[in-house]
């Protein structure tokens, strides 16, 4: 299986591809489901999509969106959530109706049936038109972490400490449990009809390399974007050099 693999001079001319590659799908499938990681990786692809559609040059109003994954136990409205990210930088800044996105709900009581309704969505939708991922410093897609099965649905999962180390950043409140994630699985994510993942900066030098080897394991879930039958890899000289 070939990769298309970008490298780009900065984060932002990683951004400007994804995003592109991104819109092309969009105008092509204007009614499909579209899966987004929040996060900071994101933010500049986010942001350019938001503007297309603010000018008009993309319609999303008949497009469905999917959270691909949230922190367990914290309020989606803090400003820390996968889901406020998402708000920040695309929902909120374009007029989509909220019918048009399904979350995860990380404060319910059942988050097995959460999980449930996530794989109902996709179903319902004839499964992920275009996902968007970046990958953490363990190669984690998602919050699938190493030792993931490539076949999983929407789960919940055991972050790792490294995980939990790096989610610091995103909140002010360093008490905030970081414990646990909710998750879209890595079967659902190679199914979708496109599949991009997103890279810059040094520290995920390591991952990436390790994908680029092009041994699958699920120690290193990034590896199984080989698995795709057209994967997209855009990545910044940091993470190459």
């Amino acid at each position: 299986m070939k990769v298309k693999y970008y490298v780009e001079a900065n984060y932002q001319e990683v951004s400007k591809i994804c995003a592109k590659l991104i819109l092309d799908v969009l105008k092509e499938k204007p009614n499909g489901l579209y899966c987004f990681a929040g996060g900071d990786t994101p933010v500049g692809t986010l942001n350019i999509i938001a503007e297309a559609a603010i000018n008009k040059e993309i319609d999303l109003s008949q497009a469905k969106f999917i959270e691909l994954d949230e922190w367990v136990g914290i309020d989606p409205k803090n400003e820390g959530s996968c889901l406020s990210y998402l708000k920040r930088n695309l929902f909120n800044r374009v007029p989509i109706d909220l019918k048009q996105l399904h979350t995860f709900d990380p404060l319910a009581d059942d988050l097995n049936e959460e999980c449930k309704k996530a794989d109902k969505f996709i179903e319902e939708n004839g499964g992920l038109t275009l996902s968007l991922l970046g990958v953490g410093v363990n190669g984690h897609l998602g919050f699938n972490e190493p030792g993931s099965s490539f076949e999983d649905k929407a789960h919940i999962v055991n972050l790792d400490e490294s995980t939990q180390s790096v989610g610091k950043k995103y909140f002010s409140d360093e008490k905030v449990d970081r414990t646990k994630g909710i998750t879209l699985g890595i079967g659902q994510l190679l199914q979708s009809g496109t599949m991009i993942v997103q890279a810059s900066g040094a520290k995920k030098k390591s991952a990436i390399q390790q994908f680029l080897c092009g041994t699958i394991t699920k120690e290193c879930p990034v590896t199984s974007l080989w698995l795709h039958k057209d994967p997209v890899l855009v990545v910044d000289k940091e993470v190459v050099n």
